[in-house]
């Protein structure tokens, strides 16, 4: 039989009795299935009392125990025993000597700052003190913000008003890893002009930039070549223009314009992303990839050549699948592409077979870079066949050579 015997509401422990015994009951953690874990140990009388009268003492308790849940783990037992023993020196004891438990023991600081303790002198363990302005409300985003400043300060990162409110706009101040967006509300009226003066360097710099599709990497995934291009862009551009900008500021704004830059990409069709029109290339060509895979083009269709087979590719594509060809039947020629070494094989027939035998074929290979030169390959090719790409070289018949130029790139 489990009664409440007293509550704040919220995460604060409750006070219950469990077939007759006075227990602290908190949830805290979680276990295997993510679901919340409840934890209970034996209190005493006079400890109810003391939680009862006074919040400052029952948010340390809770401060104070929630390590022992995380030690816990998500199957483990609480440590009843050094739970208890927290009892009496932090409900019972002076504040002198409270201050003094807690700058020897493990205890959760956010918690505290959610309920307003003053942050300058929890980070001196005068945590008595501190708590004087507790609230029985929480206040998440302010721990949230606490947080969020100690790992900065942990990496040396002190912001200032205009990082801040970069942050603030871009939505990162509290999670760097979010996806940033434009939050003019976020930010102080005043500071708002001030960010916009950084946002619009920003777009001037990388003004006319666009970062393609890659579907190599699947469907929809952008080109990590052109993101880094135009990152380096506006990180040049706003620091030049803004020197006193910590790091952390600067790159939530390259974040932005790479991470809009992606999504139109992303949103437009897919011939819209065509670096140049085939249509006065090959009538009928085959897609294969190396599972099996194959698709026919003919001409006349609704869309274009390339945009055909990079749409393959990025149905097709993944880590055990990065080899795709495209075959001319009729002329006897075609290109594969391999992903995985950044190279490509054009292949003409040589000689035709004649009576009963094989055909003959001359295969050469060249280095490419990155999916732009492949896309400029495809390109030359669905529109005039191998011959259409020797310019595109140099090719090389010889695989050893192929494989020594392709190391020399490597190694660079």
């Amino acid at each position: 039989m489990r009664d409440i015997v007293f509550t704040r509401g919220g995460w604060v422990p409750k006070v219950i009795r469990e077939d007759g015994e006075l227990k602290l009951m908190l949830a805290a953690g979680a276990d295997a299935n993510h679901d919340p874990r409840t934890f209970t140990f034996p209190i005493g009388e006079a400890h109810l009392a003391v939680i009862r009268e006074d919040l400052a003492r029952h948010l340390l308790l809770w401060s104070a125990v929630l390590p022992l849940c995380d030690a816990a783990g998500t199957r483990g037992q609480l440590d009843e025993n050094a739970a208890v023993a927290l009892l009496d020196p932090v409900l019972l004891s002076p504040p002198p000597d409270v201050d003094a438990l807690f700058r020897r023991i493990r205890w959760d600081r956010s918690r505290l700052v959610a309920h307003g303790a003053d942050i300058e002198l929890l980070e001196r363990a005068q945590v008595c003190e501190a708590m004087r302005a507790a609230t029985e409300l929480s206040n998440e985003k302010r721990a949230q913000e606490y947080h969020a400043n100690r790992r900065r300060a942990e990496r040396g990162v002190v912001l200032g008003p205009l990082d801040a409110a970069i942050l603030r706009y871009t939505g990162q101040y509290l999670h760097g890893a979010t996806i940033p967006r434009r939050s003019p509300d976020a930010v102080d009226p005043a500071q708002l002009p001030q960010v916009m003066r950084v946002i619009d360097t920003a777009e001037q710099a990388c003004a006319g930039m666009r970062i393609g599709l890659d579907p190599r990497r699947g469907n929809r995934a952008t080109d990590k070549r052109d993101w880094d291009r135009m990152a380096a862009t506006v990180d040049a551009a706003v620091r030049r223009a803004y020197p006193e900008l910590v790091d952390d500021a600067v790159r939530t704004v390259s974040f932005l314009m790479c991470s809009e830059a992606a999504d139109r990409s992303k949103s437009a069709p897919v011939e819209d992303d065509e670096e140049a029109t085939d249509d006065h290339g090959k009538t009928v060509l085959s897609f294969t990839d190396d599972k099996g895979g194959e698709k026919k083009w003919v001409r006349g269709g609704p869309r274009t050549a390339s945009a055909e087979f990079w749409e393959f590719v990025a149905d097709r594509s993944a880590g055990d699948n990065e080899v795709f060809t495209i075959e001319d039947e009729e002329m006897g020629e075609g290109i594969q592409l391999h992903f995985y070494a950044d190279s490509i094989a054009r292949i003409t027939t040589a000689r035709h077979g004649e009576a009963g035998s094989e055909p003959q074929y001359q295969v050469e290979y060249s280095l490419v870079d990155g999916i732009g030169g492949y896309r400029k390959l495809v390109s030359a090719f669905v529109r005039g066949g191998c011959a259409a790409l020797e310019q595109h070289g140099p090719w090389m018949s010889d695989v050893a050579e192929f494989e020594r130029a392709r190391r020399r790139r490597n190694a660079r």
